[in-house]
């Protein structure tokens, strides 16, 4: 998670498009809104095999405004490397 936080903050497209399930990827990733990326805490992280679930918190600011993004992300384990699934905001 966070260096998928970190590739968001940075705009490393190609991080992301490896780091995510090729079942649930996008076809784009806009990684250049003019969101900046101002803080990342981890809530909570349960691993069960080749599945995991991690809790976060992820501040921004856009625009002139500041947002908080609160998310549960699903990860599975492919080939060895961790990828993002999918995940519920909340």
């Amino acid at each position: 998670m966070r260096s998928r936080y970190t590739a968001f903050a940075v705009g490393d497209e190609a991080h992301l498009v490896r780091s995510w399930h090729p079942r649930t990827r996008p076809e784009h990733i806009d990684v250049d809104d003019g969101t900046v990326w101002t803080g990342l805490d981890i809530e909570e992280a349960v691993e069960d095999g080749d599945a995991a679930v991690v809790a976060f918190r992820a501040r921004w600011r856009q625009a002139g405004r500041d947002g908080e993004l609160v998310e549960r992300s699903r990860f599975a384990r492919r080939g060895g490397r961790w990828v993002y699934v999918d995940g519920e905001v909340t």
